[in-house]
């Protein structure tokens, strides 16, 4: 569903993410894992054009990101770590926008009342999002993400900053996702939420791909015992200067 093929991102002489080829198939979930400064950000933000690649080619659907740009953006949420919504509209004129501007107002009133109640925003419906706590205009963003029942899903960091419920739903909505044959990508430092939730984890350093696959895999790769941790294998994988012969898995 989701197919990223060289990607190249160059900040002016800074290269950011080099040469990346990944897939995220249909009902699928894969962890996105890094050191700060890895690349992570980036190449969510190149799959959703918010950033333009410097090479490689960003498919979904067999559509290619570069020449039909609105056909893919149509089948994309995006979560960023620091969602900006638009502060001068209510909680739900901010859900009904976006229904609308993907064009899925079919059953929106339904979906969007569900919405506000798995994360305890129903007395907040009428408030402009400006009044919001950080949390609280996290868990919009979240909300708005899915509203549109998009093919594929980016989360960069979606699971901090906000509450424990709010926790809950949102690992219960992407599990949800994931059976209704979304592809879901998560960036996230959350090594043990990754551990439980993802399918498969791929693991940057310095814009490329060190490891990749579901944790048996991971394990052969770092050379570990199948009793190792995520948070073992990772930081094994990710240490400067480390003598760990890596074998990235297609």
């Amino acid at each position: 569903m989701l197919k990223v093929t060289n990607l190249v991102k160059y900040y002016k002489r800074f290269l950011a993410v080099d040469g990346l080829s990944f897939e995220v198939g249909d009902g699928e979930i894969v962890g996105l894992l890094g050191p700060n400064g890895a690349g992570k950000t980036t190449v969510l933000r190149c799959v959703t054009g918010i950033v333009q690649a410097s090479e490689g080619a960003i498919e979904i659907d067999g559509i290619d990101l570069e020449t039909n740009e609105e056909e893919v953006k149509r089948r994309i949420a995006f979560v960023p770590e620091v969602p900006t919504p638009y502060e001068m509209l209510t909680v739900w004129e901010h859900l009904r926008f976006i229904a609308m501007a993907y064009q899925t107002m079919d059953g929106f009133e339904e979906r969007a009342d569900a919405m506000l109640h798995r994360f305890d925003l129903d007395e907040k419906r009428n408030d402009l999002v400006l009044s919001l706590s950080k949390g609280m205009k996290q868990k919009l963003a979240i909300a708005c993400a899915f509203i549109h029942e998009a093919r594929v899903i980016l989360l960069d960091e979606p699971l901090i900053g906000i509450d424990p419920r709010g926790v809950h739903e949102l690992k219960e909505m992407i599990s949800e996702a994931k059976s209704n044959g979304k592809a879901i990508l998560i960036s996230t430092h959350m090594l043990d939420t990754a551990e439980r939730l993802c399918d498969r984890i791929i693991i940057l350093r310095r814009g490329t791909i060190l490891a990749e696959g579901n944790l048996a895999e991971l394990h052969e790769s770092a050379k570990m015992g199948k009793d190792a941790s995520l948070e073992d294998v990772f930081l094994t994988l990710t240490e400067e200067g480390g003598e760990v012969e890596i074998t990235p898995l297609s």
